[in-house]
This record gives C-alpha cells, structure tokens and sequence, in this order.
C-alpha cells in the first residue's frame, strides 16, 4: 500500500475487514490446518483429491489473511461529518434520477457493494456526487449516456 494513499473505509467498514480477519485466523485457518492433516492421514498423497483440496482451501485462506494484513496495515477510518452539509466519505446520499427516488451510501473502495447500494467513492457516480450538496445536480456518463442526479437529501 502506498503511504500517501492510504486504505479508506468507514467505521462500520473497517469492523467488517477486521471481524473478517478475525474469523480466519481464529477459526478457519485453524479449521483449513486440521483438513490438511486429516487428508494427509489418509495415505498416497499424489492421488489423494481430498489433500490437494485441503492444501488449495488452506493456500485460499493464508491469501486472504496476507490481504488484509497489508489493507490493515495503511488503513485510514473516516466518518460522515456532512461537513457544511456536503458529500464525502460515509454520506448517505438521496438523490432523484429518471422520476425516482435512490438513495447511495459513499464508501471506501474495498466496501462498495452495488447490491447493498453501497458506492465507492472512486466509482464514476462517487467522483460526482462527492463535495456537492442538496439541490446541486450531477451528470454521469453510463453506458446508455449521461445520467442526471439531482441530490435531494444528506444524511
């Protein structure tokens, strides 16, 4: 990670990662470590599928654990101040678009989740929507052409 740019997450964010690192050193590696040594139990490691599936599953963990070490390592924690009542890291954001209502949450990268509406701050509509306040309007370039965002609300 660069220590320039570091990690951004919100609050509830960075418990998630670190409830996530968590479980997998505490719990699944553990879990992964006892797999292999039953597998390894079970005699001829080259033709054993069950070994080489508990050594791939382990692999899988260790992975993710040096991940989010190196995330937890430059990890910068931001929350929603609505700071003269505009758009940042941690809005909650209303806004009007094709004759609805939609309602955003900006968030660090390694948080978004379209399916949760939750954005990143670096997304095309992240980049707009950041620094603008209610009433300002955005327009954003999508594959079907520009959309306009009008920003009804900020929580």
């Amino acid at each position: 990670m660069n220590p320039h740019n570091p990690t951004i997450f919100t609050k509830e964010g960075l418990e998630e990662l670190k409830k996530e690192y968590d479980e997998l050193v505490n719990v699944k590696r553990l879990q992964a470590v006892d797999r292999v040594a039953k597998a390894r139990e079970m005699g001829d490691l080259s033709e054993n599928a069950e070994y080489q599936s508990a050594r791939d599953e382990l692999n899988f963990i260790d992975g993710r654990i040096s991940e989010l070490e190196e995330i937890l390592r430059d990890v910068k924690t931001v929350q929603s101040s609505n700071k003269k009542g505009k758009i940042d890291v941690g809005s909650k954001v209303l806004v009007h678009v094709n004759g609805k209502k939609d309602s955003y949450r900006l968030v660090g990268e390694w948080e978004a989740n379209p399916l949760e509406k939750k954005i990143s701050h670096m997304s095309p509509l992240g980049l707009a929507l950041m620094g603008k306040k209610v009433g300002d309007k955005v327009e954003v370039e999508a594959p079907a052409g520009k959309i306009v965002y009008t920003i009804i609300g900020i929580e």
